[in-house]
């Protein structure tokens, strides 16, 4: 038997329809309408009609639809999430303090582009030494590929990655390699294609606007339920599917003027699940507000989610590596940002941002918001997918500095973030693609993209088409690369970088007040002490003696051989990280 229930406050009647035949639910005060069908079991496929007082429109997909086998325009599938035998029982989760997390993309991280075919690849992330496996959006969207954020049936896997069993199937693999796995998923709007809520019920208010229009209704009559529907979706991803944490889609477009603010009442909701779970439970949130207040403890008066990530970092690491300036680049690139980025999290604190025009952001209290809160990368999926071309930091930076560059990430106080392919310097780009069967739909996607891109003198026949199939095709990893010269080598370098971060505590140390930054701008040089390690970068293009704060003992790690080190310099060559333990005094006890 199968309660078909939905709501739909506006309705004046509400049908299912299974197997060609249209019965009608029985409606309630609260706007839900419901109906049990005792021979309607899972694999039934079925669709809602309403009548909103001028006869039934056309079947639509259930707004909490598990499974839309046939796209999202299709029907809807009843799935028995407990009839899944999982094998993970041993699994105790995994917490965000001390790991490293490994984020990549469905459809273009192995050919065949399904969660089963990636489960082939796990033990490469293993052997890597990730802790936690980031799955770019898996929920239902139009087309076969796409980035997945533009979802629009929400409560299903996408068919063509294999559907919801196949996600199960993921993670019950990640959890038996001991992987955790975290789900990005999209709150702050939907995609074009194939979104029907507004049609049961006010999901949307014109109350705020954001850059995909009338935004998510949160705090306008009729938003109780809409919050429900986020705080129920966010809990089946966690429960059914055993994810272990959300990384949480541009929450500054979560406009709530409520006093409690749905992310709040979203961490509470997740505290409270992961001890009915027995397993941590994480929420790591992506936002443009700089503002500490989303990861400081709800004791201390913040929302009390486990994460967010940390774009000045990367914005201060690769502006200086990279020298780029353009667009919100513009403040960064010295060795100053990144000295600040590296112990204070935000360049932005309330000072001036010229990309802004205005003041931004807050400053992290260091005294209770430890630095593992924040996530901290060179490269992820929006900073190589939004470029123009989706051109990765492996086309704009040498292999020497490459090695830099991963080596300020995986010593950084931060919970560090790679993206797939990124362990081997990957020469494959990431470029955004979409798959839309609507033409005007498709057009406007095109138009839009090379308009974007035209204000910084790209021609149109520059950017990438998102419709054209080499589009995606192009994105895909070239697994055979990791097997040869240089890139086996920049393999290397991250394996050893993690297994380091695993065996030093002064690594996943969080404590922001004990990391310690030198610089020279002119002489481009950058010496970053965590405890008893330092690590020497000499960014310059020669060889030159780097002053030390402390005499260095002996060497874990070097990614050039070509250096000497003395009581209180260490020679390098140029565009080479070094890192160096060194011996402290201890005081003796008393």
């Amino acid at each position: 038997m199968t309660t078909f229930r939905v709501w739909a406050p506006q309705a004046q009647r509400v049908a299912v329809e299974v197997d060609g035949e249209r019965m009608e639910l029985f409606g309630g005060t609260d706007g839900w309408w419901s109906r049990d069908l005792p021979t309607a079991g899972p694999g039934t496929d079925y669709a809602y009609a309403l009548d909103d007082g001028e006869g039934y429109g056309p079947p639509l997909p259930d707004p909490r639809s598990a499974w839309q086998p046939r796209g999202v325009h299709g029907p809807s599938r009843v799935l028995d999430h407990t009839a899944y035998a999982w094998g993970d029982a041993a699994w105790r989760g995994v917490p965000l303090q001390g790991s490293v997390i490994y984020e990549l993309h469905v459809g273009t991280f192995i050919p065949g582009g399904t969660l089963d075919a990636a489960i082939a690849r796990l033990d490469h992330l293993v052997t890597l030494g990730v802790d936690v496996v980031e799955l770019l959006p898996v929920a239902a969207f139009d087309g076969r590929h796409g980035w997945g954020y533009d979802g629009v049936a929400l409560f299903a896997v996408h068919q063509p990655y294999g559907g919801p069993e196949a996600l199960k199937r993921f993670v019950d693999a990640c959890h038996q390699r001991g992987l955790g796995v975290v789900l990005d998923v999209v709150y702050n709007h939907l995609g074009p294609s194939g979104n029907y809520l507004a049609r049961f019920g006010p999901y949307f208010t014109d109350t705020h606007v954001t850059p995909w229009g009338p935004a998510i209704n949160l705090d306008a009559p009729g938003s109780d339920e809409v919050r429900r529907f986020v705080l129920d979706n966010a809990a089946m991803w966690l429960r059914d599917y055993h994810i272990d944490g959300l990384r949480l889609d541009a929450v500054h477009a979560l406009l709530d003027e409520r006093a409690l603010p749905i992310l709040e009442e979203l961490a509470v909701a997740v505290a409270a699940l992961s001890a009915q779970e027995r397993r941590p439970l994480s929420l790591v949130a992506e936002s443009d507000l700089n503002d500490p207040k989303l990861v400081r403890s709800r004791e201390a008066g913040g929302y009390g989610l486990d994460g967010q990530w940390s774009d000045d970092f990367h914005h201060a690491l690769h502006a200086l590596l990279t020298g780029e300036r353009a667009g919100y680049f513009n403040d960064f690139g010295s060795m100053a940002t990144l000295r600040k980025t590296l112990t204070r999290v935000f360049m932005h604190d309330g000072g001036y941002s010229s990309f802004r025009g205005r003041g931004h952001g807050r400053p992290v209290d260091r005294a209770i918001t430890p630095g593992h809160r924040f996530l901290g990368y060179l490269q992820n999926h929006d900073q190589i997918g939004n470029r123009a071309t989706g051109d990765r930091t492996s086309a704009l930076l040498s292999q020497r500095m490459l090695k830099v560059g991963a080596a300020l990430v995986l010593i950084s106080p931060f919970t560090p973030l790679l993206f797939m392919g990124e362990e081997w310097g990957a020469a494959t780009p990431w470029q955004f693609f979409t798959d839309y069967d609507d033409p005007d739909l498709a057009e406007a996607v095109r138009t839009g993209r090379r308009s974007e891109f035209a204000a910084h003198g790209w021609g149109p026949e520059e950017v990438p088409d998102p419709q054209n199939p080499q589009t995606v095709q192009r994105s895909r990893l070239d697994w055979s690369e990791s097997e040869r010269e240089p890139h086996a080598a920049i393999l290397e370098w991250h394996r050893r970088l993690i297994a380091l971060r695993r065996a030093r505590p002064e690594l996943t140390d969080g404590r922001l007040d004990r990391v310690q930054v030198t610089y020279d701008e002119n002489a481009r040089w950058f010496v970053v002490r965590r405890g008893d390690l330092m690590l020497v970068a000499n960014l310059g293009p020669d060889r030159q003696a780097v002053p030390v704060p402390v005499t260095p003992i002996g060497v874990l790690l070097s990614s050039e051989p070509g250096f000497v080190y003395g009581s209180e310099f260490v020679e390098t060559d140029g565009e080479t990280a070094v890192i160096l333990t060194v011996v402290l005094p201890r005081r003796p006890h008393r």
